[in-house]
C-alpha cells in the first residue's frame, strides 16, 4: 500500500527530550505523549500501541486491567517485562528492548568480576581508611564460570570472558547444543568458582537460588546478579555473606530499592550497584531508535521484532 491507503494509527509515546531519537514518524501516524506522574494522563481510547516511560505509570497498567480497547502492542525500552506478568490479554503483542543492553551488562559483569578477584572491592575499602594493607588477590584465568540465562546478554557475557581463559558452562530454560538445562542446576552449583545470573523473573525462576542451592555453592564462589533481585532468597544470601562463605556482586536486589539498614551495605565481600548495569547514554539512544523502528513497522503493517515469549507473561 501506499502511504496515502495506509490507514491512521494512535501510538502512545514517552513525553521526553530522548524521542527524538526515534526519528521521523509514518504519515499515518497520530502521536499521544504521556508525561511522568504526577501530569494527568491523555485519552488513551486510541492508542493501539504504546511505548510506555522507563519507570512504568501505574496508570497504564490500569489500562491494561480495564475493558478491551483498541491497544494491541506494547513497546517496552527495556529488556525485561516482568512489571506484566499476569496483567496483558492474549491479544496484546508485547515487544521488548532485547539486544539493546548486551554490551553495557556484559561490560558490568566482566567489571565486577574483575573487581571481586584481583581485590578491586578490599583495595579500595582499605584506601577510604588510608590503609597501605598489602594482599593477595585470586585470579581469573582457569576459574569455572557458570552463567544462568543463556539468552543474548548471557552470550555477550561468556563471549568476553573466554579470552581471560575461564571454563564457562552456560545454563538456558531448556538444554539445547552447549547449554544446559536450568534443571541441571543442582548439579552444576558445586562446580562454580563464579555464578552470574542473568534470569528474568518468571513463575520457575523466582527464588531459585534459595537457601539450598546457595549452600551447594563451594566455599569463596562469587555470585554475580544483574538478572532480577526476586530470583535470590536475600536473607539466605545475606546469611552466607555475613558469614564469610560466599561473595557477591549485585546490580539488583530484592527488594529495590535496598533498605539503608540491609546489612549488605556494610559487608566487606560485597559490591552493590543501584540497577544501573545496562544503563549508558547509548544505550537510551539505541532503545529509542528501535521504539522508532517498531512504530514504522506497525504502521506499515510489518512484522514486529523482539516479540516477547508468552511464558514470559503469565
Amino acid at each position: 500500500m501506499t502511504g496515502a491507503q495506509l490507514r491512521r494509527i494512535v501510538v502512545c509515546l514517552p513525553d521526553m527530550p530522548e524521542h527524538v531519537h526515534m526519528g521521523e514518524l509514518p504519515a499515518n501516524v497520530d502521536v499521544v505523549l504521556v508525561a511522568d506522574e504526577p501530569s494527568p494522563l491523555p485519552d488513551l481510547s486510541r492508542v493501539e500501541m504504546i511505548v510506555p516511560l522507563l519507570r512504568v505509570r501505574p496508570a497504564l497498567l490500569e489500562l491494561l486491567a480495564g475493558p478491551p480497547g483498541r491497544l494491541r502492542v506494547i513497546q517496552t525500552l527495556s529488556a525485561g517485562v516482568d512489571w506484566m506478568v499476569g496483567k496483558v490479554p492474549e491479544h496484546i503483542t508485547v515487544c521488548n528492548a532485547r539486544g539493546i543492553y548486551d554490551a553495557p551488562l556484559a561490560e558490568w559483569v566482566i567489571g565486577a568480576i574483575l573487581a571481586m578477584q584481583r581485590g578491586h572491592i578490599r583495595a579500595r575499602d582499605a584506601q577510604a581508611k588510608a590503609e597501605w594493607a598489602f594482599f593477595e588477590p585470586d585470579e581469573l584465568i582457569g576459574r569455572r564460570v557458570v552463567i544462568l540465562g543463556m539468552g543474548s546478554i548471557g552470550t555477550a557475557i561468556a563471549d568476553r570472558l573466554r579470552p581471560f581463559g575461564v571454563q564457562i558452562t552456560g545454563v538456558g530454560r531448556t538444554a539445547r547444543d552447549g547449554v544446559r538445562a536450568l534443571a541441571d542446576l543442582d548439579e552444576l552449583l558445586p562446580t562454580a568458582d563464579i555464578l552470574v545470573s542473568m534470569l528474568p523473573l518468571t513463575s520457575e525462576t523466582r527464588g531459585v537460588l534459595d537457601a539450598r542451592r546457595l549452600a551447594l555453592l563451594r566455599d569463596g564462589a562469587l555470585l554475580v546478579n544483574a538478572g532480577r533481585g526476586r530470583t535470590v532468597d536475600t536473607a539466605a544470601l545475606t546469611r552466607e555473606l555475613a558469614a564469610g562463605r560466599l561473595r557477591a556482586a549485585l546490580d539488583v536486589v530484592d527488594p529495590e530499592p535496598l533498605p539503608s539498614e540491609s546489612p549488605l551495605w556494610a559487608l566487606p565481600n560485597v559490591l552493590i550497584t543501584p540497577h544501573m548495569a545496562g544503563d549508558s547514554p547509548s544505550t537510551t539512544v539505541r532503545c529509542f531508535e528501535l521504539a522508532g523502528d517498531q512504530v514504522r513497522r506497525f504502521a506499515a503493517g510489518q512484522p514486529l521484532i523482539n516479540e516477547v515469549p508468552r511464558y514470559l507473561l503469565a
